[in-house]
């Protein structure tokens, strides 16, 4: 009598486990699950209610590939590895130069359709990009990585102050009208001095800057005193929790902040009270999206480093678990990468990666089932059905998100730069070159975002992202200094200690 030996990667555990382990692995990603379609929502200026369904559509794509990962669907789609899939972080900076260049609804099928576009476009480059590792070394991935970070700290700033910079002071619109009228007034008085032969309208010129007044909300002590509060409860968490509850001090601390926030008399649930129970996300809820070749270039290259990371990151996990997997079941991966990126933006949401929290999870609890997977993939669908969930999340106060935030993206720049911390300095001084100019171009947009008034708008998205500008710099000058020869395993090591990303 044989009995068939299952590997730890296929084996079906009890439903009661399986659930409980699935539920596990949801809590881990929930908290940068939500984060994007919070930050992209916002800045397309769109509507509460809007804001909740691109959160529901999130968790339920989120839930969706992750079924067609973890589970396979033919030969063609799905690794078969314990994956949780979720919105990359890498494709929201190009993004929200899109919503800001055109926000609202306009902007939003925009976005889907790049999207859509790039997905189509990922799908069929898969089989490439499955052979290109070596062209992303840590030197490399570090770099894009610690910058995504640095792009998005300013967005956790912007939630703990209580929205973005320029929200701090408004025109003082009395004292403008009342400067106008006085300038108005000596002009004319001027003019009707001057001789006629000399008289002519002279410019009016106002007689100091524009008059400007404090937003009372920006920066209000209080809201801060509470984002404070959440990032000392996380790094309490961090400090003395253990295990699963480290694992979710970030969505804890979310919820205590909102704990606050409800005493304090600053959330409400209005809008909770008002969404559904349930309800079935439906494809293309903003209407028809839109396609521009530009968009959807900028949106393909940020995939191809999407995809890239998922390379590393599928590799490690199959180290991780002890499953080898073959070329064609690693570009089955990464073309679901392509699908879910097009199925994120048929369901109105964004780019789908492997998360790397997940990742970490399973090399910690030891748990390598893939079946673990499918059941949070499940839960995510599930979750992304219950729109008064979704409300809840999109009324959560922003300075409460504003202390998650910090520790969020701030621990996406040091899982960069503990990466970078690998990379051999002493014996190839070129990679300092490659560190220094890559970050030096991607923080080109944050400290001169009208850097590009003078080109071609059409090119805008393309450049104001500093995430793809310093992928493509980081790529060029690694190929112009090191060439094509990579180190895959380096390469891998540093997929494992990309647990924040």
């Amino acid at each position: 009598m044989t009995t068939t030996v299952v590997h730890p990667v296929d084996e079906k555990l009890p439903t009661g486990r399986l659930a409980a382990l699935g539920l596990q692995h949801v809590l881990v990603m929930y908290a940068g699950a939500i984060a994007v379609p919070l930050i992209v929502g916002r800045a397309l200026k769109l509507s509460p209610e809007q804001v909740a369904m691109l959160i529901s559509a999130d968790l339920f794509a989120c839930g969706l590939v992750t079924l067609i990962q973890s589970m396979g669907m033919t030969q063609w789609f799905g690794v078969k590895l314990p994956v949780m899939m979720g919105v990359t972080f890498a494709a929201v900076g190009p993004m929200v130069a899109f919503a800001n260049a055109v926000p609202g609804v306009d902007g939003a099928r925009a976005i889907f359709g790049a999207i859509i576009g790039a997905g189509v476009v990922s799908m069929l480059i898969a089989p490439v990009i499955s052979k290109l590792l070596r062209f992303f070394p840590p030197v490399v991935t570090g770099t894009i990585i610690a910058i995504i970070g640095i792009s998005l700290m300013r967005v956790g700033v912007g939630w703990a102050m209580g929205g973005p910079a320029n929200l701090a002071q408004s025109v003082d619109v009395p004292k403008l009208v009342a400067m106008v009228d006085g300038a108005r007034a000596t002009a004319a008085a001027a003019a009707a001095s001057a001789p006629a032969a000399m008289a002519s309208a002279p410019a009016m010129k106002l007689p100091g800057p524009i008059p400007m007044v404090d937003n009372l909300n920006y920066g209000a002590l209080d809201n801060m005193a509470i984002a404070g509060a959440v990032l000392l409860f996380i790094l309490l968490l961090v400090k003395y929790a253990k295990g699963f509850v480290a694992n979710i001090s970030v969505l804890l601390g979310i919820v205590a902040g909102c704990a606050v926030a409800i005493a304090m008399g600053k959330m409400n649930f209005d809008k909770v009270g008002k969404a559904h129970w349930f309800d079935v996300v439906t494809p293309f809820a903003f209407g028809m999206p839109t396609f521009d070749i530009v968009m959807i270039l900028t949106m393909s290259l940020v995939m191809i480093v999407v995809m890239i990371e998922s390379t590393g990151m599928f590799l490690a996990l199959s180290d991780i678990t002890g499953k080898k997997i073959s070329q064609p079941e690693l570009a089955a991966g990464l073309r679901t990468d392509g699908l879910g990126t097009l199925i994120g933006g048929i369901f109105n949401t964004f780019p789908y990666t492997s998360f790397s929290q997940n990742v970490g999870l399973v090399s910690v609890t030891g748990v390598k089932s893939r079946w673990v997977c499918v059941a949070g993939g499940v839960i995510m669908v599930i979750l992304g059905m219950l729109p008064k969930m979704a409300a809840f999340v999109e009324a959560i106060p922003q300075f409460v998100l504003g202390g998650a935030g910090l520790v969020m993206f701030g621990m996406v720049a040091a899982t960069g730069i503990r990466i970078l911390s690998t990379v051999d300095y002493k014996g190839n001084r070129n990679n300092l070159y490659i560190v220094a100019l890559s970050v030096g171009f991607g923080l080109i947009p944050l400290v001169a975002p009208r850097w590009t008034q003078q080109m071609a708008h059409a090119l805008h998205p393309l450049l104001e992202s500093g995430i793809l500008l310093t992928a493509l710099a980081a790529v060029m000058l690694n190929i112009f200094f090191n060439g094509a020869q990579g180190d895959t395993a380096a390469s891998i090591e540093a997929a494992k200690s990309a647990e924040a990303h």
